[in-house]
């Protein structure tokens, strides 16, 4: 059972950076998958990045060269540094954790956490 917990959202402007962490407990963590998801009013949640065991890291093309996704096993956390955030990047923003590997859909991930909101204005 790995238990998540998000941090570090905000309202920003347009340009700026914001890093967001996720905090978990459990066992195993330094082995699990993580990811981060989004989901913006009215629409389906979607797969942003996720980083192996390994530190093997994802990225969907809407965030590539964007978006860094990095994780501290001691610290039991995983990171999402936002650099050049745009408005389209507004949404509530999702840790998920997974035994296996690497995966982009909600349906690959067992474990997720509340959200944190990210609101980007123009």
């Amino acid at each position: 059972q790995v238990q998540l917990v998000e941090s570090g959202g905000g309202l920003v402007q347009a340009g700026d950076s914001l890093t967001l962490s996720c905090a978990a407990s459990g066992r195993h963590f330094s082995r699990h998958v993580m990811g981060w998801f989004r989901q913006a009013p009215g629409k389906e949640r979607e797969f942003i990045s996720s980083i192996s065991w390994r530190e093997h890291a994802d990225y969907a093309d809407s965030v590539e060269g964007r978006f860094i996704i990095s994780r501290d096993n001691v610290k039991n956390t995983i990171y999402l540094q936002m650099n050049s955030l745009k408005p389209e990047d507004t949404a509530v923003y999702y840790c998920a954790a997974v035994w296996t590997s690497l995966g982009r859909l909600v349906a690959d991930y067992d474990y997720w956490g509340q959200g944190t909101q990210v609101s980007v204005s123009s």
